[in-house]
C-alpha cells in the first residue's frame, strides 16, 4: 500500500498518476458532499489535463442495482484506474466497481459468493472525505441487496493499493456528519480490541484509535480546529486498519437492521449498543465464552479497554460512552428514533444476526440476551 496522510496529501495524486501513465480516469463522488465543498476544485484543478468520467448516481449505502449502474458506465469506455472521493459508501462503490469490472461472472453471484473471485480489480485511488468509516484501508465492501447487508471481503484482491488522507477534506462536514463518522471509527476500534480474531498489531491500532477519538471527537463536532480534525482523521485510520485483521462484531451486526428498516445512519446505528455491549462482554463466563484463549484473557483484555476508555469499572465505561454520544448531540435511547414496539425490536433481533460478526464477539450473544439489551435502551 502506498498512503499519503496529511495536510495537502492530495498534492500526491499528481504523482500516482504520472509514475503509473494513468490517462482516462473514472472518477466516483458523493453528491453534495463533492459539489458544494472545496475538494472539487482541488480535484479538478489535479484532473484537469486527465480524460475523466464522474460517476455519483446511488444511494448512500451502496445497493445492487446502483453498482449495475456503475459497471455499466465504466464498462463503456476502457478506464485504466478509479479514483473514489468520498464517505464509506463512495469508497465501497470504488472497491465494488474495481473487483467486479475484472470478474467474468454477475455482480450477485459473486456478491452472494456463489462464484468466486479469482482476478485483482482495476487500480483504485482511495480519497476519504470522512473521519469514520477507514474505508480506505480495508478490504471490506458493503453492498445491500433489497434490505440485506452483504460484503465482499477479498483480502488478496481487495486491498488498498493507493490512498490519500488529507483532513482538509473533512472540513465542511456538518456537525451531525462528523459526529456520525466518528462513532463509526470508535466503535469500530473497540469492537476490534475485543474481537476474538484480535492481534498485538490490530490492538495496538485500535489503542491509539479509541485514545485519539475520546479526545478530539467532541472538539471535531462542537468547535472544531485545525488539530481535532487532524487526529479524527488518523483515527478513523487506524481503526480501518485494526478491522482490516479482525472484521467487526457484535455491534455491526445489530446495526444494520436499523439501518435498513429505520434509516439511522450507520455511525449512530453501531454505537446504540456500544455500551451496553461493554458491560456484557466484560461479564463473559465458561459458560459463554467464544474466544478460544478463554475467560481470563478476555477479562484482561476488557480490562485494558476500561483503562484506555478513562474508567474504573465497566459500569464507569459504559457511562463515558453514553456521555460522549450525547455530549455530540445523538439520541441514545431507541423510542427516540422510532424504535418503539416490541415488534420493532422483534425486527431487528430477526435480521441482526449476522453469524460471522455475532461469532467474532468474545462472549456468545444469544437472541434472549440481545433483546433484553434493545429493551433495556429503547
Amino acid at each position: 500500500m502506498i498512503e499519503y496522510l496529511g495536510f495537502n496529501s492530495i498534492n500526491k495524486l499528481k504523482t500516482i498518476l504520472r509514475k503509473n501513465t494513468f490517462k482516462n480516469i473514472f472518477l466516483i463522488t458523493g453528491k453534495d458532499s463533492f459539489e458544494k465543498t472545496i475538494i472539487k476544485e482541488k480535484l479538478l484543478k489535479i484532473l484537469k489535463n486527465y480524460d475523466y468520467i464522474q460517476f455519483n448516481d446511488f444511494s448512500p449505502n451502496p445497493k445492487l442495482n446502483d453498482i449495475k449502474k456503475g459497471l455499466d458506465l465504466f464498462k463503456s469506455q476502457d478506464f485504466d484506474v478509479i479514483i473514489a472521493v468520498g464517505g464509506g459508501s463512495v469508497l465501497d462503490m470504488g472497491k465494488s466497481i474495481s473487483i467486479l469490472s475484472t470478474n467474468d461472472n454477475s455482480p450477485i453471484d459473486l456478491i452472494v459468493k456463489k462464484k468466486e473471485i479469482k482476478k485483482k480489480g482495476i487500480p483504485l485511488i482511495r480519497i476519504p472525505t470522512t473521519a469514520g468509516s477507514g474505508s480506505e484501508a480495508t478490504h471490506f465492501a458493503v453492498v445491500y441487496i433489497d434490505k440485506d447487508k452483504y460484503s465482499l471481503a477479498e483480502p488478496e484482491y481487495l486491498q488498498p493499493e493507493y490512498v490519500i488522507v488529507d483532513p482538509q477534506f473533512t472540513y465542511s462536514l456538518s456537525k451531525k456528519n462528523t459526529a456520525v463518522s466518528g462513532l463509526d471509527a470508535l466503535t469500530q476500534a473497540i469492537e476490534s480490541f475485543w474481537n476474538i480474531n484480535s492481534t498485538d498489531e490490530s490492538k495496538n491500532y485500535a489503542k491509539k484509535a479509541i485514545e485519539l477519538i475520546l479526545n478530539n471527537l467532541i472538539k471535531a463536532v462542537n468547535t472544531p480546529d485545525k488539530k481535532s480534525r487532524y487526529n479524527m482523521v488518523i483515527a478513523a485510520n487506524y481503526a480501518g486498519k485494526a478491522i482490516n485483521i479482525t472484521k467487526t462484531t457484535a455491534c455491526h451486526a445489530i446495526s444494520y437492521p436499523i439501518t435498513s428498516y429505520f434509516n439511522i445512519p450507520h455511525g449512530h446505528a453501531v454505537a446504540l449498543t456500544l455500551p451496553s455491549m461493554i458491560v456484557f462482554n466484560s461479564d463473559v463466563s465458561e459458560d459463554d465464552i467464544i474466544d478460544s484463549r478463554g475467560v481470563e484473557y478476555v477479562k484482561k483484555v476488557m480490562k485494558e479497554l476500561i483503562s484506555i476508555i478513562g474508567a474504573s469499572d465497566f459500569i464507569e465505561a459504559r457511562e463515558i460512552i453514553r456521555n460522549l454520544i450525547i455530549n455530540i448531540g445523538l439520541e441514545i435511547k431507541l423510542e427516540n428514533l422510532h424504535i418503539k414496539t416490541q415488534e420493532d425490536i422483534e425486527l431487528i433481533i430477526k435480521n441482526g444476526f449476522n453469524p460471522e460478526r455475532v461469532k467474532n464477539n468474545p462472549r456468545l450473544l444469544t437472541e434472549t440476551k440481545l433483546r433484553k439489551i434493545l429493551n433495556d435502551i429503547r
